[in-house]
């Protein structure tokens, strides 16, 4: 399994979090098992060689989105391919899928969006040229020069939504909610719906994926217990951390730091 990630130029750094790309092998004897859990982040994902399978609870499977968006999601997805397989994306702000797609945040969450949809007839031949280009640094080179011609013809967010958000990412969703509506001079009622709209949740929600995520992110860094991960992470006790983790991922803490699970060396 090969997984890189670029960090975008300055003149995507506030809506891009990485670009990124994943290579890996597997067949009909070991397939790959890919689990999608809840994020306050976006992806932009292009699947350039190999097309995964999205499982069902009920065993089903259907053929997943080629290219397209993979949403901020409070719901976790099971994905499963048995050929070798490569794939290439971008890892977004939650705010920037409503500003730079001029779509509601709170009609795109918990979806995944094939291109087509996304960009009607707007696409500016970025799926082909993205399933074409020749490696990685031509990839990051196409998708920054979209990226950025459809800034130019935008206005910019309000820099209190960015810095928000940000902030929430950077405490690791562990600020209470009414100190950000402070934070932001504003009544709770004005802070939750202004949130939203760019977000795609309320500040809560949003807050307890982020720190679910951080405490997804001490997965191998240390022999710690349960107890210090949920601790370490803002959790203020087991139960919530328990809750939260099925809630988020579909299985309990103790299935993905104890025991080997799908997904358990990257993000997207």
């Amino acid at each position: 399994m090969k997984f890189i990630t670029i960090q975008p130029p300055a003149s995507l750094s506030r809506y891009v979090s990485s670009f990124w790309a994943l290579e890996g092998s597997s067949s009909i004897l070991s397939p790959y098992v890919f689990r999608l859990m809840a994020d306050g982040m976006a992806a932009l994902v292009f699947h350039y060689s190999g097309a995964f399978n999205e499982v069902y609870h009920d065993g089903r499977q259907e053929e997943s989105i080629i290219s397209g968006l993979t949403s901020q999601s409070e719901k976790f997805r099971i994905f499963s391919i048995n050929r070798d397989f490569a794939m290439f994306g971008a890892h977004l702000y939650p705010y920037a899928i409503s500003h730079l797609f001029s779509i509601p945040s709170t009609e795109l969450k918990n979806q995944l969006i094939d291109l087509k949809s996304l960009l009607g007839k707007h696409d500016d031949g970025l799926e082909e040229g993205i399933m074409l280009a020749k490696d990685l640094p031509a990839r990051v080179k196409i998708i920054t020069r979209f990226l950025e011609n459809r800034l130019c013809k935008i206005p910019p967010i309000p820099p209190g939504i960015f810095e928000t958000i940000n902030y929430i990412t950077k405490t690791n969703g562990t600020i209470e909610v009414d100190a950000l509506a402070q934070r932001n001079f504003l009544s709770m009622r004005q802070f939750e719906r202004n949130f939203k709209q760019y977000s795609g949740f309320s500040p809560k929600t949003f807050s307890r994926i982020i720190r679910f995520q951080n405490a997804l992110s001490q997965k191998d860094k240390s022999k710690k217990t349960l107890t210090q991960i949920a601790f370490d992470a803002g959790y203020s006790d087991q139960a919530h951390f328990i809750r939260d983790f099925k809630e988020f991922s579909g299985i309990t803490p103790k299935e993905y730091f104890r025991e080997r699970s799908e997904n358990s060396n990257f993000k997207l």
